[in-house]
């Protein structure tokens, strides 16, 4: 057979497979320009694996076939979510949906609540792999009063495969701009409450949940966010105490959290994959996902440390931070399954976004990606002469990078970004991805008291790996130990924790010990344990696990009256060193409104130590087992000890309400160092 020019049949699908080749390359084309898929509602497009829709002048809305989110624009608020079924997973009965908002007030002046809408609209990306869109508010002086001075970009990003939204948000304030107080920055989600009913956010915290309806109709106790549900809709509810504390968590424990819907079986999880861009190191506790159904993501907030926490800017301070990326997950499972495979898919979801941070996709010369980026190990030792002849490992401690300054300042730091991790069994650490710049290296941890720093400061540059080698910490120590109360670990769980109030219960917290403390009541239990004379613990027969109540409260004596109490702690000495100096450690867990006093075996004398007016965790109150961390050093002359028996008095002597008071972490007696 000879081949020849082909015929007029060949010829045209020659012509035809050409034109096709042509189309293909003008649609792919199409596909990698950015910003030519913005449509009017009803106008065919090409289809790509993310679209992005201008439905109408005041709306936008992106789809990635997975799921379909709809802003408001230019506001930014994300009014709609639709996913698996269900047309909205938000509560679209209520304006307030998904947003963003700041607690701020100039000082002296009442809290306001800025939602941080915005004003302009703008596609940072789009392409075949994801959508990046922003919502921008420049703050000018004539809006002083009005809204909180921060210029505001909130990005979205949804990506191609991916089932969510991931969200950031870069604020700033320009130098000369008014002075301006900021309590609390979060992201927002009131979703569905026909549809989601159950809460977990944790493996052992998750329970079917009241309904805000049930809430609305309920008691309210002590305080408004606490009520007895005495009406609720369903009757397995029935006499049990809501209070969003309840699930609060300590940021590094705080990774995901969320609600999951039986019909159709779908969750609604928020992802925190790096806690940079949080406050106040890695136990600082927040609220997660409460009774609503609503779910919060916490960059920032008071709660359990008080003013002390809050952003203060004075004197025109300039200040710029990256709040996130978090990310909003969702995901379903067939009928057929347990919905708790939901919760194990988010666990499984959370580690890979652990693992990707620092996310390769986000568009922002303020988001520093993984190559501009440093590292710092080393290894940690503990020097304590009456523990140890040798050095000894810092097992387990916690080390971090934050903002320069005094050991132990991170726990109240506020604008900066903070880095952490957990030594190993051997003290060893390492801390990558550290954003660029100039830091304080500081540890702490189980087992010693007090707070280290590391005597230089620590400068990181993008790529560097820094090596401080082996770093030792020597805790405050003056002599060998006499007798000591409780562990050192920064909280009070280690003590008596009564039961609850059978009328005042939450069902989740019955049988798990470690949680007995989020009940509610607790601290009125006192009176009912103490209701004339107060706690005495005598060493060396007392238990503090069974004999020291784990608040130092007031005494409730009735009719909304309370009076100071007086803890005394009892212990014999064979000798006594009458020249020399005794120490007193006392590391104190939480304080709200309190003054602590300590006597020397007379009640009566004056006082050899006070602490002043201190504290406004409120850790007693919101269901905690520790706040802000204090430890307090206090000389004790020997011509005050006497051979034989001897008591320690501490007085809680603030007694206008039920909240006052204080947690102690641990209590040391020193005698006199050796010669």
């Amino acid at each position: 057979m000879k081949l020849g020019a082909p015929g007029k049949k060949a010829g045209r699908v020659i012509v035809q497979v050409l034109l096709l080749h042509l189309l293909l390359q003008s649609v792919h084309s199409q596909k990698s320009q950015n910003n030519l898929n913005i449509t009017k509602s009803g106008q065919n497009i090409p289809a790509l694996t993310v679209q992005l829709r201008r439905v109408s002048h005041d709306k936008v809305v992106i789809d990635n076939s997975i799921i379909q989110v709809t802003f408001s624009s230019p506001q930014g608020l994300i009014t709609g979510i639709k996913y698996k079924g269900i047309d909205n997973v938000l509560d679209d009965e209520i304006d307030d949906r998904g947003y963003w908002d700041v607690a701020w007030y100039e000082p002296e002046k009442p809290l306001e609540i800025d939602k941080l809408e915005g004003t302009k609209f703008e596609i940072i990306t789009q392409n075949e792999e994801q959508i990046e869109i922003s919502f921008t508010r420049t703050w000018t002086i004539s809006k002083r009063g009005s809204l909180v001075p921060l210029n505001v970009d909130k990005r979205y990003i949804i990506r191609s495969g991916v089932s969510g939204i991931y969200m950031y948000g870069i604020l700033e304030r320009l130098e000369g701009w008014p002075d301006v107080d900021m309590d609390q920055i979060r992201i927002v989600f009131k979703l569905n409450p026909k549809k989601f009913d159950f809460m977990a956010i944790s493996d052992d915290r998750q329970r079917s949940m009241p309904s805000m309806a049930d809430r609305d109709n309920a008691k309210i106790l002590a305080y408004k966010e606490a009520v007895l549900l005495t009406n609720p809709r369903n009757p397995m509810f029935k006499g049990e105490v809501d209070d969003k504390y309840m699930y609060s968590m300590e940021d590094k424990d705080n990774n995901v959290h969320g609600w999951i819907s039986s019909d159709p079986p779908v969750g609604f999880w928020m992802i925190t994959p790096s806690d940079e861009f949080r406050l106040g190191g890695p136990v600082k506790q927040d609220l997660t996902s409460h009774a609503g159904p609503i779910t919060l993501s916490m960059f920032t907030s008071t709660h359990y440390a008080g003013k002390e926490m809050r952003m203060d800017y004075r004197n025109g301070e300039p200040w710029k931070k990256v709040f996130g990326p978090v990310f909003a997950y969702l995901n379903s499972v067939s009928p057929k399954e347990s919905t708790l495979h939901l919760w194990r898919d988010a666990k499984r979801q959370m580690a890979a976004e652990i693992k990707s941070w620092p996310y390769d996709f986000v568009t922002s010369d303020d988001y520093p990606l993984r190559h501009q980026r440093g590292t710092i190990q080393g290894q940690l030792y503990i020097k304590d002469s009456y523990v140890s002849r040798l050095n000894i490992y810092g097992r387990y401690a916690f080390v971090g990078l934050a903002p320069i300054g005094e050991a132990g300042s991170w726990q109240t730091e506020s604008k900066g970004y903070q880095f952490w991790t957990k030594a190993d069994r051997k003290g060893q650490f390492i801390i990558e991805n550290v954003r660029a710049g100039n830091y304080s290296l500081y540890a702490w941890g189980f087992g010693f008291i007090g707070d280290y720093k590391y005597e230089q400061n620590i400068t990181i540059t993008p790529g560097c790996d820094m090596n401080v080698g082996p770093i030792v910490y020597e805790p405050p120590r003056n002599g060998p130990t006499l007798w000591e109360i409780g562990v050192p670990d920064r909280t009070a769980g280690e003590f008596y924790i009564p039961d609850p109030y059978p009328t005042l219960m939450n069902k989740l917290y019955v049988n798990p010990l470690q949680d007995r403390f989020r009940q509610y009541g607790l601290w009125d239990r006192y009176a009912d344990l103490y209701p004339q004379n107060d706690l005495i613990y005598t060493i060396g027969v007392s238990d503090y696990r069974r004999d020291w109540f784990f608040a130092h409260v007031t005494r409730n004596v009735g009719n909304n009256t309370f009076q100071p109490t007086t803890r005394q702690i009892i212990f014999n000495l064979r000798s006594v060193n009458k020249n020399g100096l005794y120490t007193l450690r006392i590391a104190l867990a939480s304080a709200a409104d309190s003054e602590l006093q300590v006597r020397i075996n007379d009640p009566e004398s004056d006082h050899i130590f006070t602490t002043g007016l201190i504290g406004k965790d409120n850790a007693i109150a919101r269901h905690g087992i520790h706040g802000l961390y204090r430890l307090y050093s206090i000389d004790v002359g020997g011509n005050l000890l006497s051979v034989g028996d001897n008591t320690i008095y501490l007085t809680q002597t603030r007694s206008i309400g039920a909240f006052q008071g204080v947690m102690y972490d641990y209590i040391r007696l020193e005698s006199p160092s050796r010669t």
